[in-house]
């Protein structure tokens, strides 16, 4: 070897690496690589060498030297690359053997002549930290790859971006690889050749050469060296399912140590048929690392012109079936130099499948490749000579005397292959080498006539005769010895994981009998538990009540529970338990290991038990004939069975149990932290049981508290998005997930997956952006089975329960079906679209994705177009009978119940191996076909409308789910605190633009009534000249307003059903209710608006001739005093006030008797209630024409209304009504009567209050009131005689205050009575203008109190009811219905009172009408927030006055009556002015109209004073009775809906809306309450109808004719009511509570006897209660 020194000079400090490396430039022969494969070359061609790299890093600006050592012989000529200010620059020099030359950089020769400065050392960097750089790994050198950080959801999983630069190479590699990517090594970076638009010699000359391309060997050592131990086992595991090598000996180039991965390769399990079991059809399955295997390892010595692994590839493939498991110079970026792969030993098995025509060896085989020359890397070598059988060494040019092969002793027979075509090869050395090795047959030599085939073949017949007669047979585990003796590193030994194998151990070493070791170690999962279920279910379906007592049934059904519960309680944790809580508490790496550990030994267990049991289930099930035998099969396989996931049950079990226990318990409190253990477990990557297959249940306390912790720990990042797979047993549901995400649901023989597993994904925060959320949830579930197996062991009904669960919680769900099976598929189908079905009843909409796996055909979705066509047809016809089993009919098609195309909606996957396994590779068309099927389920949740849950939705959701499903009538019985919730803010929203409506409504008729009241006066604005012609113009413009009003109601509903957010879809199906509600509010607006402009209007008539003889008598009045002044005047004499009071009298006299005053007649009220009683009579018939006439109205409503059945009849129709679940139905009636009475007489009485006239609409409003009240009750069955007895009750109550109103005002306005109310007022006036005095401050007084200060007042309390209203509703109890009927009942709980417990049930509305009532003056009992409303009122008002006071002085009219009218013409469409007053003002007013207005705006400040003082005086009941709006009644209107009830137990309906199309309530309550008894006790009836619509029981009332009829099918008799059943078993807590507490009261106020309280009911306590109502409402 001659030595150069290479010296770079004067490099400036902007260079930031120099790269040397020797190359061959005299001719283009290939090369070989001293790191890798070498390539066979032409005999007698020279060698060239293979470039020696060196990169030098921050390379100062002064001249350093390198020295170089050239091999002997070997031309001398580098390849110098500089980087300068971001540009690459290459130079190729020759350098002379004999002269050390100095190289200079191209523009450091420009510069030779500058100064050098003094030489300084060079930093370099190592090949290792080189590479990392590249790619961009260094920080994962120290800081290793995480399974979470590889498999999180980025930008690079959802795009087909090619690499780009070095740093994409390894995240393209590992991307490929988690999706099981055969061409997942072929790691070139895109180039600009393959890019170049058009030929281009230049291009393609210039084109990269390998130099610039990594080896994919180096890629994945780097990965290797970068991961933790769970990457590299992942890795390594889908390498091998890619049929790749994979690394048995790690090289570290940096420390010059390897490392034997034992660890990486233990997850990886083998399957495989050996010859000896072909006949039997047997295959052994096992873990890799621990089958016993003969070895042949490969490796170089020195140069080789063979690609050893090439031959390597060949040896191991059928030539039908060639595979590259190993990496050669021929494969993509196999010819690049390798950098840091060099002593990278890789391992490869070759295993049969039991077909002598296809198996190559009749046995399996471990083959090893060592890479580089073993010159290089003897450790390696010698380890692999003290494990394998064999080891082939390849070679150019042997030394014969090796002594690396000569003096050593090793237990591996040696094989010397060389190839005579080399032109290095001695033919005397290998039998030198041969001779001092002791064999002649073991020299391979491939000479010029072979061709690579006979070679191969020679090989492999070398390796059979080596693996039939060598007994060397070693597996990995046992080489970890052999390793450590060599100073090989083993990954196991690091102490995490010797700790946590250690643990696992320790648990699993006990394990000899499984089904015992379950029993003894875990007994709460087995029996107990499964009763547990079984009490569960039956609670829900009541199918073994018989003729129990419902209530008392249930109770009994919980304190069987309660005592298994106990009995769990009362094992002591076991010794495996103790160890495995232990264990999974320790921290970091630890208890990953553990539970890798314990996962690999609990399947090595069980496996071959299993994997035996596994394969008969399937035969078995070929023929539905051993039906007894598939169930013992099936028992036994589940008893044989035993995972990680039966101690995680274990853990919820111990979990739940101790939560079932009192507070105080020391148990209760020790065991708090297991649910957060789990939830950071689930974070870690490990797979959460939801769903416990083997009992067919959810824990739910248990995995309820384990979501909870996982929100807790992400939070606020706690959006998730769930992708689900269901589909028949055993086609590759768990193998589809794992491909698509990387992920490891177990897939193996002995592993078969039961129940349903959830598994965290996190995505990357680019990708967050178009998915809107944190975590993506991957649920894989066991398969459905055919109906054929389902009857066998009652699973079908688990199947169903499964697929609604998870369809329910999925936003994606991937439907793994077979084409080739229709019958099995149809049935599959027929759950699954059932499932789709109850979600979009519940108002979930889940997409769906059909997978056909194993069609490979290009042309599969064409061909399959006919079969897609089929499938929607059976998809229709299960979607038909689905919805006639659910009875929603109405669903006819499978589009109906949720989007669906044929042509977007199916995948056809290619089948999972290409070719034969076990030595098949995954088929690059199946990880293809799931890749594209990922992109677009990433897609389609990006594009989903409705937003993603958060953790603790996603909890809800599975609780209502699994609630519901418990429940034989799965839409019937779901309920959903999210539905609620999103109902509630649904209502909130719908109950605030109603009442922005109505409150604008009430301004526009407050505005419209005092236009009306103006009419005809100085105060009119209006132009039109007859009140008919006003009154339609505002109807019209009322009509106008009432539209608007209309469609803005309309459009804020579209509008709010658009957004995403707030879960807007699960409440759509409420839509078309709410819709109606906003018509209907229109239709009762205008209905309203109209009556009250129709009243105002015939007042405002009325009054018009009272105003107009008014007005007469005061121009006389006022002509005769004019007169008198005059007279006394020219009397000249002074007249002493004695004097004028006497000559005033008696002139008051002779004008008044002069006036024709007529009194007005009052009208006959009687009269006209009569006749309208008898036009809303007419309808009903003769007989109602004959009842109204036996009775005058007169002689009605003097006594209480009392309804009684009459003749015997009727009695025995009542005695039959006393039998179970029976009321008593004259009580109903009269408490129905009540109520409209009450309702009708507040109606008068408000009325009255306003002291107007009597008009014929109040009659009207009256009579429509009774009759939508009585068509609220159509449930209470009446009669004829019942309507009209009560309306001539109510109507001869109405006429005779309504006579009393009339004749009252008629008094009020009589003329006469008004003239001398004026007199006084008149006569001072007189005086007044007699003596010439200053009239204006008295006289601004005059208008100000009797003209301005009771229209300002008047203002007040017409704005003052909406603005309380406004106020209310910002309280909670007014926002919805559901939150008032929270709020009332929570007040009756606290103030824990017999009575108004009874009158809330019996007197329901007159109690709500008086709570509301008190909840108002309650809130605005301290004024100031009612000063605050008045203040704000009264300002307005004086603000209008003062701005028409100023406005009149601007008109400067000169004279005093028109200054006034100009005020009262500004303040005409604010102010009502009473025209009485006005005119009494007007008369004798000689003030001066500066100095009036002057003094009147004195005096309207004054009067704002004490307005205000007179306002905060009045106390709030005084202030309510004077309001226009009265709140209460427009909150009971709000709260009281539509006022049904339910017709078993009379909770009062909280739909939203009024013209909702179905009626529901959240908490019903024991029919006892409702006067229910037992007809043969008289017993109060605890019965729920709740839980009687589940059960099998029956009822009778008037609706049934008296006849029995099953409480199941109640809505065949009440069809607009929904009764679920209870949102828990504890959610009716509250009235249980109260009945077992006032059992005795309710029985006597009932007349009955006290009920026979179950004893569960007994022990509820107030807290339970409290949180019960809670619950049933979805309180926060």
């Amino acid at each position: 070897m001659t030595e150069s020194v290479l010296t770079m000079e004067a490099i400036s400090g902007e260079d930031s690496f120099v790269e040397l490396y020797f190359e061959e430039v005299e001719e283009e022969s290939p090369w070989f690589d001293n790191k890798g494969d070498c390539q066979q070359i032409d005999a007698g061609v020279k060698a060239s060498c293979p470039p020696v790299a060196l990169t030098v890093y921050d390379v100062s600006s002064k001249p350093v030297s390198q020295h170089l050592d050239t091999p002997a012989g070997e031309e001398e000529s580098y390849v110098v690359t500089f980087c300068r200010e971001g540009k690459i620059v290459q130079e190729t020099m020759d350098l002379g053997p004999e002269v050390p030359k100095s190289f200079q950089s191209p523009e450091e020769v420009k510069k030779e002549n500058m100064n050098r400065p003094a030489i300084t050392p060079v930093n370099t960097k190592t090949q290792l930290g080189s590479l990392l750089e590249d790619l961009e790994l260094e920080q994962h050198y120290k800081e290793k790859l995480s399974l979470s950080e590889i498999l999180e959801i980025d930008e690079k999983t959802i795009t087909e971006q090619p690499a780009k630069c070095h740093s994409d190479l390894p995240w393209y590699f590992l991307k490929k690889l988690m999706l099981v990517n055969v061409t997942a090594r072929n790691v070139a970076c895109t180039s600009e050749c393959e890019s170049a638009p058009k030929l281009d010699f230049k291009n393609l000359v210039n084109c990269p050469s390998s130099g610039d391309t990594l080896n994919p060997l180096d890629i994945i050592t780097a990965l290797f060296l970068c991961s933790d131990g769970f990457v590299q086992q992942e890795m390594a595991l889908k390498m091998s399912m890619c049929q790749f090598s994979v690394p048995l000996l790690l090289p570290n180039c940096d420390t010059q140590q390897c490392t034997l991965m034992l660890w990486a390769l233990r997850d990886i399990v083998k399957k495989y048929r050996p010859q000896s079991l072909s006949q039997s059809k047997g295959f052994i399955e096992e873990r890799i690392v621990l089958s016993e295997l003969p070895m042949i390892s490969f490796v170089r010595l020195g140069e080789c012109s063979l690609s050893k692994s090439e031959i390597l590839n060949k040896l191991l493939s059928n030539s039908q079936q060639y595979h590259d498991t190993f990496v050669h110079h021929d494969m993509e970026c196999g010819d690049s130099p390798r950098r840091i792969s060099d002593g990278l030993t890789e391992i490869t098995w070759y295993l049969p499948c039991g077909n002598k025509n296809i198996d190559i060896f009749s046995e399996p085989v471990a083959v090893a490749n060592l890479r580089g020359d073993i010159a290089s890397f003897e450790t390696q070598f010698s380890f692999l000579c003290q494990t394998s059988a064999a080891v082939f060494v390849f070679f150019d040019n042997l030394d014969s005397e090796c002594k690396l092969l000569t003096n050593q002793h090793y237990k591996a027979q040696i094989f010397l292959v060389g190839n005579h075509q080399s032109r290095h090869l001695s033919n005397d050395a290998p039998e030198k080498v041969a001779t001092k090795l002791g064999f002649t047959n073991n020299i391979i030599i491939k000479t010029k006539e072979t061709n690579d085939a006979l070679f191969v073949k020679a090989l492999r017949t070398v390796v059979r005769n080596v693996l039939e007669n060598s007994e060397t047979k070693m597996c990995i585990e046992q080489m970890a010895d052999t390793a450590s003796k060599l100073g090989i590193l083993v990954d196991e030994n690091c102490p995490e994981c010797q700790t946590a194998k250690k643990n696992a151990e320790e648990i699993t070493a006990k394990i000899q009998n499984t089904f015992k070791y379950k029993k003894d170690q875990l007994p709460r999962q087995g029996k107990i538990w499964k009763e547990l279920t079984s009490l569960e279910k039956e609670e829900f379906r009541l199918r073994k009540i018989g003729s129990e007592n419902i209530e008392t049934y249930k109770s009994d059904l919980q304190v069987q529970k309660r005592k298994l519960r106990t009995e769990q309680s009362s094992y002591d944790m076991s010794a495996a338990m103790t160890c495995f809580i232990s264990a999974i508490s320790s921290p970091g790496k630890e208890r990953c290991y553990f539970l890798k550990w314990i996962r690999m030994n609990l399947d090595n267990q069980s496996r071959e038990k299993l994997s035996d049991l596994r394969e008969q289930y399937k035969e078995k099930c070929k023929n539905s004939d051993n039906k007894d035998e598939i169930k013992d099969i099936d028992r036994e396989l589940s008893n044989s069975s035993l995972g990680t996931e039966h101690f995680f049950r274990e853990m919820g079990q111990i979990y739940e149990a101790s939560i079932s226990l009192p507070e105080t318990d020391p148990s209760h409190k020790q065991l708090q932290h297991l649910p957060k253990l789990c939830a950071e477990l689930l974070l870690d990557g490990f797979p959460l049981e939801l769903v416990d297959g083997d009992a067919s249940n959810i824990p739910l306390r248990w995995v309820s508290d384990v979501l909870s912790q996982l929100h807790d720990l992400v939070s606020p990042n706690n959006k998730i998005l769930v992708v689900t797979v269901l589909g028949v047993q055993s086609t590759g549901k768990s193998t589809l997930l794992n491909t698509m995400f990387g992920v490891q649901f177990a897939v193996s023989s002995g592993r078969c997956t039961r129940g349903a597993f959830m598994l965290l994904i996190r995505i990357n925060d680019n990708v967050k952006k178009v998915l809107n959320c944190d975590f993506m949830v991957i649920i894989d579930t066991e398969g459905l089975k055919s109906p054929e197996l389902a009857q066998l062991d009652d699973s079908h009904e688990h199947d169903n329960e499964l697929a609604t669960l998870v369809v329910g919680l999925s936003d994606i769900t991937i439907i793994n079906i077979a084409m080739e099976n229709s019958t099995e598929m149809k049935d599959i189908l027929q759950i699954v679209v059932h499932a789709f079905l109850r979600m979009k009843e519940v108002g979930k909409k889940p997409k769906c994705q059909f997978v056909h796996q194993n069609v490979s055909d290009v042309s599969a979705h064409e061909m399959n177009s006919r079969d897609r066509k089929l499938l929607l047809q059976q998809l229709n016809e299960m979607t038909q009978a689905a919805a006639k089993m659910e009875k929603k009919e109405e669903n006819k098609s499978f589009t109906d119940v949720m989007e669906y195309s044929p042509d977007t909606g199916n995948w056809y996957i290619p089948g999972l191996w290409n070719g034969n396994p076990p030595m098949a590779p995954v088929n690059a068309g199946y990880s293809e076909a799931v890749y594209e099927l990922k992109k677009n389920i990433i897609q389609l949740l990006g594009n989903c409308q409705s937003s993603a849950n958060d953790v603790l939705e996603f909890k809800e959701w599975m609780s209502s789910l699994w609630t519901a499903v418990k429940h034989e009538n799965f839409i019937f019985s779901f309920r959903n605190s999210l539905v609620a919730d999103a109902y509630m803010r649904l209502c909130t929203e719908f109950n605030k633009w109603e009442w922005e409506f109505k409150k604008d409504m009430y301004e526009w008729v407050t505005n419209s009534e005092t236009t009306i009241s103006n009419f005809g006066t100085v105060a009119a604005k209006s132009e039109i000249a007859v009140l008919k012609d006003l009154v339609m113009s505002l109807k019209n413009e009322a009509s106008t307003v009432l539209s608007k009003w209309e469609t803005k109601l309309l459009e804020n509903l579209t509008k709010y059903f658009k957004q995403t957010e707030r879960h807007v879809h699960l409440v759509e199906g409420y839509k078309e209710g709410f819709a109606n509600s906003a018509k209907s509010l229109r239709r009762e607006m205008k209905n309203s608006v109209f009556h009250q402009l129709t009243a105002a209007a015939e007042i405002k008539q009325g009054m018009t001739e009272l105003d107009r003889i008014k007005e007469n008598h005061t121009k006389e009045i006022e002509k005769a005093v004019c007169a008198l002044i005059d007279q006394c005047r020219k009397k000249n004499v002074q007249m002493s006030d004695k004097e004028l009071d006497k000559e005033f009298d008696k002139m008051w006299h002779e004008t008044v008797q002069k006036l024709s005053v007529s009194e007005q007649k009052a009208t006959d009220v009687f009269t006209s209630v009569t006749h309208y009683l008898r036009l809303n009579l007419l309808h009903k018939g003769s007989h109602a024409s004959e009842l109204l006439s036996q009775k005058h109205l007169t002689d009605c409503s003097h006594m209480p209304f009392k309804y009684t059945a009459e003749g015997c009849w009727k009695n025995l129709k009542h005695t039959i009504r006393k039998c179970l679940h029976s009321q008593d139905h004259i009580m109903m009636v009269q408490q129905m009567a009540d109520s409209i009475i009450d309702a009708c007489i507040e109606y008068v009485t408000e009325k009255m209050e306003r002291k107007y006239n009597y008009h014929d609409t109040y009659i009207q409003e009256i009579l429509h009131m009774i009759d939508e009240r009585l068509q609220n009750n159509l449930n209470i069955k009446t009669d004829i005689e019942f309507e009209v007895s009560l309306k001539q009750h109510i109507c001869g109550f109405a006429a005779r205050h309504f006579q009393k109103m009339h004749e009252d005002f008629l008094h009020e306005n009589d003329a006469s009575r008004c003239l001398n109310q004026n007199k006084k007022k008149f006569c001072a006036d007189f005086k007044d203008v007699f003596y010439k005095r200053d009239q204006c401050q008295k006289k601004a007084e005059e208008f100000t109190n009797q003209c301005l200060k009771p229209a300002v007042k008047d203002i007040v309390n017409r704005s003052l009811g909406p603005d309380i209203i406004d106020e209310m509703l910002t309280q909670q109890q007014f926002s919805t219905r559901m939150s008032f009927q929270y709020s009332i009942l929570l007040d009756l709980f606290s103030k824990n009172n017999f009575e108004n417990y009874l009158s809330y049930i019996h007197s329901y509305e007159k109690y709500v009408n008086k709570w509301i009532l008190d909840q108002i003056v309650t809130h605005f009992s301290n004024g100031a927030k009612m000063y605050e409303f008045e203040d704000r009122h009264l300002k307005s008002g004086i603000n209008s006055i003062n701005d028409a006071i100023n406005k009149a002085k601007m008109k400067k009219s000169g004279n005093l009556k028109t200054f006034v009218e100009d005020i009262c013409k500004e303040l005409g469409d604010k102010l009502v002015i009473s025209q009485d007053a006005l005119g009494a003002f007007m008369i004798l007013n000689n003030a001066n109209q500066e100095q009036f207005a002057h003094w009147l705006t004195v005096s309207v400040n004054e009067m704002e004073q004490a307005l205000r003082e007179d306002l905060k005086k009045t106390n709030i009941e005084a202030k309510m009775k004077h309001l226009h709006v009265k709140p209460q009644n427009e909150l009971f209107t709000r709260v009281i809906g539509c006022g049904k009830q339910c017709p078993f137990c009379k909770t009062p309906c909280e739909a939203g809306g009024k013209a909702h199309n179905e009626h529901w309530a959240s908490l019903h309550r024991p029919e006892g309450l409702g006067r229910y008894m037992w007809k043969e006790t008289e017993n109060l009836v605890t019965d729920i109808c709740s839980s009687s619509v589940i059960s099998d029981t029956h009822f009778r009332c008037n609706a049934t004719k008296n006849e029995r009829h099953p409480y199941k099918r109640y809505k065949e008799i009440f069809p607009d009511w929904n009764i679920p059943p209870d949102v828990s078993l504890q959610a009716s807590d509250y009235w249980k509570y109260v009945l077992a507490k006032f059992n005795s009261k309710f029985a006597e106020a009932y007349k009955a006897k006290p009920a026979d309280i179950p004893s569960t009911w007994k022990n509820i306590t107030l807290k339970q209660a409290k949180e019960s109502l809670r619950e049933a409402f979805h309180a926060k």
